[in-house]
C-alpha cells in the first residue's frame, strides 16, 4: 500500500512540474544577433562612442514599469540607464531583482540617453 502511495505521489509531482514548466511565461523576447557586451558604466562614461550601435548589456533589473513591464533600469553604482522594451516585450513579465541580458542601441532620451532593446533575456 505504501508503494502505491509513493508511486502516485511521484506521478503527481512529476505532472505538476511539467504543467508548471509548460505554462510559465517566456524568458526571452526578440532575437539576439551576437552584439558585443559593453559595461553599463562604460556607456554612462562615454555614451557618444556607442550611439546607435548594436550592443549587449547585462545587469540586475530594477525599477521596472509596474503597469506593463515595458521598461526598467540597470544600475552602475549610483548611475543608471533606462532600457525601453516597447518593440520586443510591451508587456514583459515582472522580473525586478533578476538578472537580464539585453541587446540594444543607445539613443538620446530627454536630457540624456536610454537603451532601446531589440532582444531581452531574463534569468
Amino acid at each position: 500500500m505504501k508503494t502505491i502511495f509513493a508511486v502516485c505521489a511521484l506521478i503527481l509531482s512529476a505532472g505538476a512540474y511539467f504543467a508548471w514548466h509548460s505554462m510559465r511565461m517566456p524568458s526571452t523576447f526578440g532575437t539576439f544577433t551576437g552584439a558585443p557586451i559593453v559595461q553599463v558604466a562604460e556607456l554612462i562614461e562615454h555614451p557618444k562612442d556607442y550611439l546607435k550601435r548594436n550592443i549587449t548589456v547585462e545587469g540586475k533589473v530594477s525599477e521596472q514599469c509596474q503597469s506593463m513591464g515595458c521598461y526598467f533600469f540597470i544600475h552602475a553604482g549610483k548611475q543608471s540607464l533606462r532600457i525601453d522594451l516597447q518593440e520586443v516585450a510591451m508587456t514583459a513579465p515582472m522580473r525586478e531583482g533578476h538578472q537580464a541580458r539585453v541587446e540594444c542601441q543607445l539613443v538620446p532620451f530627454n536630457e540624456g540617453y536610454q537603451l532601446y532593446a531589440s532582444a531581452v533575456e531574463f534569468q
